[in-house]
């Protein structure tokens, strides 16, 4: 009986097959989460690579002693990139409150706060779109390894089940079934273990683009400050 254990009763596609329908199931959920996973770690990749390329050129435009209307009419009517949407809000805030007139301190607060307001709220809202998809990462991080190991004691459970209505507890009869069932831990792992990095990475980065735009938000509300102060 031992004879007829070979390695094509171990590869993946085999191990599938054999296996249990609730195994399976378990199998192809990971399979489609690890999926889902990369589809969201190519797409953050090439997301933050592109945000931080465009602040990168737009914060060149800024530092190149350019006037500040200038840099933000060259942007156009609707960018795209937080940086700019900043530069033209505050902008707009300022020409609006200068229209009218600042002709007491309280006024010239009011600004300051109302332009701090619109800044936040255009960081708040960036930073949630640079967010979006994490949140997935973090399930696929957490339940995966879970999910697989409950294909394995289901698996186990039907296989030793099968080895006492065999009476057969030869290798070939227990070792293709364990097999099965420990295949469904590795596809947990292989979903998890991506996910739980790439998650992390991605916190990191979305932190750290975070307080860039927060950075930018601080020098664009002192230059503002500058403008009100020499009114």
């Amino acid at each position: 009986m031992d004879a007829a254990v070979t390695p094509d009763m171990f590869s993946p596609i085999a191990l599938f097959m054999r296996a249990d329908w609730v195994v399976k199931m378990v199998m192809i959920g990971l399979a489609f989460a690890s999926l889902w996973s990369w589809a969201i770690i190519i797409e953050k990749t090439v997301r933050f690579g592109s945000v931080n390329r465009e602040a990168n050129r737009f914060e060149d435009q800024v530092a190149s002693g350019r006037s500040l209307e200038d840099v933000a009419t060259e942007a156009g009517e609707r960018p795209t990139h937080a940086l700019p949407r900043m530069l033209q809000g505050a902008l707009k805030e300022w020409r609006e409150a200068r229209a009218r007139g600042i002709a007491s301190d309280s006024q010239a607060g009011f600004l300051i706060q109302r332009i701090d307001r619109l800044l936040d709220t255009i960081i708040a809202r960036e930073t949630a779109r640079v967010e979006e998809g994490l949140g997935a990462l973090a399930i696929v991080a957490t339940a995966s390894p879970f999910i697989g190991l409950f294909g394995t004691v289901w698996g186990i459970m039907h296989a030793f089940q099968a080895i006492a209505v065999q009476k057969n507890t030869n290798l070939a009869v227990v070792a293709p079934a364990i097999a099965e069932a420990l295949f469904a831990t590795a596809i947990g792992l292989v979903a998890a273990i991506p996910a739980y990095i790439f998650y992390n990475a991605f916190s990191t980065k979305a932190g750290k683009y975070g307080a860039r735009l927060e950075g930018f938000a601080d020098d664009l509300s002192t230059a503002i400050q500058r403008r009100v102060a020499e009114r």
